[in-house]
């Protein structure tokens, strides 16, 4: 499946910097792990976070995000976001940020 080859590499000059990064194929797209957990990935052309359980009541009150959903039961603690959410680098810098956030506050694989 493709991805969005920009946005995959807007993301990835925002994590460059991370200690412990990893570029995988995930969902039919690419993902980024930070210290072996999911922080964020773009599926076709949309922005996908892993903002935890906690956070994801916050997360859908975005206009811009939804629940990740790819069998019918969406995955609570992560969001899809559309690319009008993403659309400039800080608003795609406070996404990415989020999932960088949660994958930094779990216990590294």
């Amino acid at each position: 499946m493709a991805y969005d080859q920009n946005l995959a590499d807007r993301v990835l000059e925002r994590l460059l910097s991370q200690p412990g990064l990893e570029e995988k194929a995930m969902f039919g797209g690419v993902s980024f792990m930070v210290q072996g957990n999911f922080a964020c990935g773009v599926v076709k052309d949309d922005l996908c976070v892993r903002v935890g359980k906690d956070a994801y009541d916050d997360a859908l009150a975005s206009p811009d995000a939804r629940p990740m959903d790819f069998t019918g039961k969406p995955m609570a603690g992560w969001v899809f976001v559309s690319p009008s959410g993403i659309a400039d680098d800080e608003t795609l810098h406070t996404w990415v940020d989020r999932g960088l956030s949660y994958a930094l506050s779990l216990p590294p694989k």
